[in-house]
């Protein structure tokens, strides 16, 4: 399984990134591999946010989430057209300064034969991006 984790401080307070982690909705305006981001059901606590996405190629995939404000979120795959597996998490931690350590980990499975380097570069490749639009979203909403 290829796996990818990340670690940032961001310029908010862990409830404030909690937020805009949490705002699925909205991740299309901010996030540019993601076309469309919604939730589509909810139940026993979770939510099912269905994704689609466009980094090499368009392809669709959906999650449960499962929420625990405002420390964590933990995802583990539904369906989807490329991955045979995927979970992750964001933990969050207040840090000096009223800031936000926020801890971003993945790990995929794809379906069909794809190849270990080549797995984990497709985990990996949008991370920085992804991160430089979450400290953008940030300073957008709290100026911060």
């Amino acid at each position: 399984m290829a796996s990818a984790e990340t670690t940032e401080v961001f310029n908010c307070t862990p409830e404030e990134f909690f937020k805009i982690i949490s705002d699925y909705n909205s991740y299309g305006d901010f996030l540019t591999e993601v076309k469309e981001c919604k939730v589509v059901d909810e139940k026993d606590g979770k939510k099912l946010v269905e994704y689609n996405v466009s980094v090499v190629k368009s392809f669709k995939y959906r999650l449960w989430m499962t929420e625990e404000p405002p420390h964590k979120i933990t995802w583990t795959l539904a369906d989807g057209d490329i991955f045979k597996e995927s979970n992750g998490s964001w933990v969050l931690e207040e840090v000096e300064g009223g800031k936000c350590k926020a801890t971003y980990s993945v790990e995929a499975k794809f379906k069909g034969f794809v190849p270990g380097p080549i797995a984990k570069g497709l985990v990996n490749v949008n991370l920085p991006n992804m991160m430089s639009s979450y400290h953008k979203q940030v300073k957008k909403i709290y100026g911060k």
